[in-house]
């Protein structure tokens, strides 16, 4: 196979894209991009003659029938700087090569995430596991933010007392928060790193892992457009339907009650509206 270069991945190795005040994804390295994908379902050798447009099509062909091993061909490795309680919903994701920063060799920095005001809300009424949408007042946000820093800073100047009272690293950083910044290479085929996405972007994760998903994705997009883009038709924008709302959506296409329960008319409801991707 040739060797795939994209230019629009080149321009952006070894940029720092900011994420939050004190985070960051960098792409280090990738190894082939689009072309590498038809390359490998064609079994061939170099550009071939085919056009975007049928590569394209090739390339949609085999995402949406679920063709998965030429997307295995393509891989990238990423240095992410993040808060550790993103990290552990992140490595999660169990098919990445990952390497993090040791707190057993290193004296970890004074850097911790804090929420801003906007992001600040109460527990949701109906998610166990997440948020309400509407932020909380201005003072209690402050309040809030106030009591996390001050947790953050006593914890910080306990854990550098130990250390510098020579008590080994990997014990004196055991009460350090979850805030606390962290950093990893981390590395991971297409097909894999697709999951992570539809994932990862979909609005139910955390809003904070959103943040690094949406980074990762336009940074996937320089590397591979033509798979995004069928990405964000069939998986991110598109639906999967069970056989009771296939059914129902059959019906209700022929002007007939769904034939649906309230809450899985809701949950079908709500698979059906589309939903942006990407950075801002």
């Amino acid at each position: 196979m040739a060797h795939c270069v994209v230019p629009e991945a080149e321009a952006l190795l070894d940029k720092e894209i900011p994420v939050h005040k004190k985070g960051f994804v960098r792409l280090v390295d990738y190894m082939g991009g689009d072309a590498r994908i038809v390359q490998a379902a064609r079994v061939s050798y170099g550009e071939g003659t085919k056009t975007v447009r049928e590569d394209a099509g090739l390339i949609d062909y085999l995402l949406r029938n679920e063709h998965t091993s030429p997307f295995e061909q393509v891989i990238l490795t990423f240095h992410i700087k993040m808060p550790v309680f993103v990290a552990r919903q992140w490595i999660r994701h169990r098919t990445a090569r990952v390497n993090e920063i040791s707190g057993r060799y290193s004296v970890m920095k004074d850097e911790f995430w804090l929420p801003e005001p906007e992001v600040v809300c109460h527990q949701s009424s109906d998610n166990k596991q997440g948020r309400e949408n509407e932020a909380v007042s201005a003072a209690e946000a402050a309040e809030v933010i106030a009591t996390l820093a001050a947790g953050q800073k006593a914890a910080y100047t306990e854990y550098r007392k130990l250390v510098d009272s020579g008590i080994a690293r990997e014990l004196a950083r055991v009460n350090l928060p979850l805030s606390l910044y962290t950093e990893w290479y981390w590395q991971m085929d297409l097909h894999n790193l697709f999951r992570f996405l539809v994932l990862r972007t979909d609005a139910h994760a955390q809003r904070e892992i959103r943040d690094y998903a949406n980074v990762i994705f336009d940074i996937t997009r320089a590397v591979a457009p033509l798979a995004c883009a069928s990405l964000e038709q069939h998986l991110l924008g598109g639906a999967r339907l069970s056989a009771d709302e296939a059914a129902a959506v059959s019906r209700l296409l022929a002007g007939q009650p769904a034939g649906l329960e309230t809450r899985q008319f809701e949950r079908l409801q709500e698979k059906l509206q589309p939903r942006p991707v990407g950075g801002a």
